[in-house]
């Protein structure tokens, strides 16, 4: 089974306003709401793709039972513990002449609540896959990923981890399957600014030289790079299309690169529909559905 971690998730509130004026009464010309967060995206996209997964986390209040709902409409399993104080954020992102984004703050997560995650996360067994992704809550201990994965290290568990700087770089001692920095995020973990894919290859290097067995460096338009456990590196152009939406691709790219490693058990055909997924998202209004993933994957 595929389970994904979202910690801190949201409804993102998605608005369009012509020429937004501050100061002054504004009027929206569209209106969307969205279940957010990066493991809810990892497990939409994976639903999409035909894949089951149950996703874990945390939520409170009337949103957070939205955000419960939506997960069971977008096609994947919700398990997630109901905290006893607050409200799920909500996070408003306003589409104008410039975008801007008004992020909530989200619920306070106490010791008790984060050890009933442990014990549902103690459940999982060999062969399964983990999807840890995004920040933390500051109501969270900092090293909440290392300890998730210190508890699972004496199984047999593919986990893959999409977050930034040092709470990736804490976590490489444990060997995880697959990381997904971007290019900027790879350089600032090294202080350097990467200009060429000969440097993003010498230090993705460099991760795998502290644990991770899988660097998958996404490239935005550029495209993506995968050095593999078997000495291998890839690399994948993305295919042409108008970027529509940038929300949710890095995201997509993971259930992407997953769903092509399952099907195929070979890394260059997963690099191949990760791009692709990426890309159909990037593509879309929404998140990508699987007739636009195999469309762009055809054409790869």
């Amino acid at each position: 089974m595929i389970y994904t971690v979202t910690f801190n998730p949201a409804i993102d509130y998605v608005i369009k306003v012509d020429n937004l004026t501050l100061g002054q009464v504004n009027r929206t010309t569209r209106e969307d709401m969205y279940c957010g967060g990066k493991g809810i995206n990892v497990s939409n996209v994976l639903a999409n793709l035909g894949l089951d997964s149950i996703g874990f986390g945390f939520i409170a209040g009337f949103t957070g039972d939205a955000i419960e709902t939506g997960a069971r409409e977008l096609g994947f399993t919700p398990d997630f513990i109901k905290l006893r104080e607050g409200m799920t954020r909500i996070n408003v992102k306003i589409k104008s002449n410039e975008e801007s984004e008004i992020n909530g703050q989200g619920p306070v997560i106490h010791e008790d609540e984060l050890e009933m995650l442990f014990g549902k996360l103690d459940g999982l067994k060999d062969g399964d896959i983990l999807v840890l992704a995004g920040s933390i809550p500051n109501t969270l201990p900092e090293d909440v990923y290392e300890k998730i994965m210190e508890r699972l290290q004496k199984k047999d568990i593919q986990i893959v981890v999409d977050a930034t700087k040092d709470l990736l770089l804490n976590v490489l001692k444990y060997h995880p399957f697959m990381i997904k920095p971007n290019n900027h995020e790879l350089g600032e973990m090294f202080g350097v600014i990467l200009k060429t894919n000969e440097e993003i290859v010498e230090y993705g290097k460099k991760l795998q030289e502290k644990g991770a067995r899988n660097v998958l460096v996404s490239m935005a338009g550029d495209g993506a790079i995968l050095i593999t456990e078997d000495g291998d590196v890839h690399f994948s152009e993305t295919p042409k299309g108008e970027v529509k939406n940038s929300v949710g691709a890095g995201d997509s790219m993971v259930a992407g690169f997953i769903t092509g490693y399952l099907k195929h058990h070979d890394y260059k055909e997963a690099l191949k529909m990760g791009i692709a997924t990426g890309s159909a998202s990037a593509f879309s209004e929404d998140l990508a559905t699987k007739e636009k993933i195999m469309e762009l994957y055809n054409k790869l």
